[in-house]
């Protein structure tokens, strides 16, 4: 085994945008520099809102500089306040143009401000605005910037906005605030992800192109499957804070499997989705399963939204949370994680699966030298050692991060002591997850010893847990409401044991022998395949 590593920062891909402000202010500084933009740039401030504002601390020239240019790519939000006057600036209307291009190629969230003037008039330059045009097509001639600056109007007073006619200027300003507060807490808010993103840059581009991120027209499902602890859910909360800011709204609804197997927890997933994406259900609650799914299929068809479904083990979970691709507005995407691909077969929803694979060896070495020596490679006098556990964990990240962090800071011979029991039974973390992991399964047959025959004396995992019940015979008409637990017929005897254990009080000790207490050698060769049972 070569320990060759490669460059292991985080890739742009999952990285978070670099926004410098919070909120960009274009206005015209004659019409309200000294009176509502200077309160509405207080109050923002005030609440932590970095704003920028222009305070003539830049060379006003006849096009837009770079250092403004600069400023307008690198805000999360353009609050463009049209005035009486606004047209009547060409700096002002170049302003304009560079912000909706960013709306455009960089999802910039736009927020028009018609203060004191009709937005009819903006979108059909009358009145002011038809005069200051005027004025500029007479200066500028043939220049096609003129073009520009009037499709720049049309199209802001296209959109949805503020209106301030003769109202209370303070609950205008209020309001408008309350409205950036929310905008900015969306856009800026981002799941944690694994401290070493290991191989996590391939797998996103990879499932990038799956997602069509720009196809607004189409909405997608898309499968993630794979063993349990392989690192779903990584590339999931991954996907999650790479594109989730172009998205009308958002939402990451986690542990699926655990919330739902509680008293009402498809009920309380449906809930939470609503108020991820509507923000008023706060007090709502849906009496049923169905009730829910009429709520979701009628306030969100129109909704262009992300929604990442994480840990999803049963199919009416996904009926009563993503029943049909109708139930979300065009450009919408789902993303489920699994560990059964049969589950993504039978919900025909589903347009393309991706399978994720274990690390590589230089992968799994780099991401388990990180938590056991807080360096990409292993200190020369352990690099032996670091070959069993690398060949011991088979790739799975889970592993390789429980292991690392289990032998951080130790000497060699306790290594050697922690490998010779590791290799004998998981270690207790590994275990718990193997346990949760059973907890959430049935027998989905009657009597499970005709799929399962244990061998005692061999170590091929596929012989010791016996046959296996073949793809090809899962029954994708189960009846969805029904919730039937689909397990393998292997989790079965795990569980006895486990069951057993928990009985006699005889876990967690760290010196638990399950060849003992399972009757079976669970050997480093069939780790690989009870790792099938962990959740991602």
């Amino acid at each position: 085994m070569a320990f060759r590593t490669s460059p292991s920062s985080s890739s742009s891909l999952f990285s978070a945008p670099k926004w410098s402000y919070d909120v960009f202010l274009s206005f015209r500084g004659e019409d309200t520099r000294n009176t509502f933009v200077a309160h509405l740039y207080s109050a923002l401030k005030h609440l932590g809102i970095h704003t920028y504002i222009d305070e003539k601390d830049l060379e006003r020239g006849e096009t837009i500089s770079p250092t403004l240019l600069k400023v307008i790519e690198e805000s999360i939000i353009s609050i463009i306040v049209l005035s009486s006057n606004y047209a009547s600036s060409s700096w002002c209307l170049e302003e304009l143009t560079q912000i909706l291009e960013c709306k455009e190629t960089k999802q910039q969230i736009v927020l028009p401000v018609f203060y004191h003037v009709d937005p009819s008039e903006v979108r059909n330059q009358r009145g002011s605005f038809g005069k200051a045009l005027a004025k500029h097509q007479e200066r500028f001639k043939e220049d096609p910037k003129v073009q520009r600056w009037k499709e720049a109007l049309q199209e802001v007073g296209s959109l949805a906005g503020e209106h301030l006619e003769d109202g209370n200027e303070y609950e205008f300003m209020h309001k408008i605030i309350q409205w950036v507060d929310s905008k900015i807490v969306k856009s800026t808010y981002k799941l944690d992800i694994a401290e070493y993103p290991i191989g996590l840059e391939s797998r996103l581009k990879d499932l990038n192109t799956k997602l069509r991120i720009g196809r607004n027209d189409i909405t997608l499902v898309i499968g993630i499957y794979g063993i349990g602890g392989v690192g779903k859910t990584t590339i999931a909360k991954a996907v999650f804070n790479s594109i989730g800011n172009q998205f009308e709204d958002r939402c990451f609804l986690e542990n699926v499997r655990e919330i739902s197997s509680q008293e009402n927890g498809l009920v309380k997933l449906q809930e939470k989705l609503l108020r991820a994406v509507l923000g008023n259900f706060e007090s709502f609650h849906i009496g049923s399963v169905g009730a829910g799914t009429n709520v979701i299929k009628h306030r969100l068809c129109s909704k262009r939204i992300l929604l990442i479904l994480d840990d999803v083990n049963e199919s009416c979970q996904l009926q009563g949370l993503a029943g049909d691709k109708n139930w979300f507005g065009p450009g919408s995407r789902i993303v489920i994680t699994t560990r059964d691909q049969r589950l993504l077969t039978c919900h025909n929803q589903v347009d393309s699966t991706y399978e994720v694979q274990g690390l590589d060896d230089n992968q799994a070495i780099q991401l388990f030298s990180w938590h056991a020596f807080k360096r990409d490679r292993p200190v020369e006098s352990y690099v032996e050692l670091t070959k069993r556990i690398i060949d011991y964990a088979k790739g799975l990240p889970l592993a390789l991060t429980v292991l690392g962090s289990a032998l951080y800071d130790r000497n060699i011979e306790q290594w050697k002591s922690a490998l010779e029991k590791y290799e004998i039974s998981p270690h207790k973390d590994i275990y718990e997850i193997l346990k949760i992991s059973y907890d959430g399964l049935e027998d989905d047959n009657e009597n499970p010893n005709e799929d399962l025959e244990l061998e005692k004396d061999d170590g091929n995992p596929n012989e010791i847990f016996g046959k296996r019940r073949r793809d090809d015979e899962y029954d994708c008409n189960v009846e969805p409401n029904r919730c039937p637990q689909q397990k393998r017929s292997h989790s079965s005897t795990m569980g006895i044991t486990i069951t057993e254990l928990e009985n006699e009080d005889q876990y967690p000790k760290e010196d638990m022998n399950l060849e003992l207490t399972l009757g079976l050698k669970l050997k480093s060769t069939i780790f690989n395949f009870l790792c099938c049972l962990l959740p991602s």
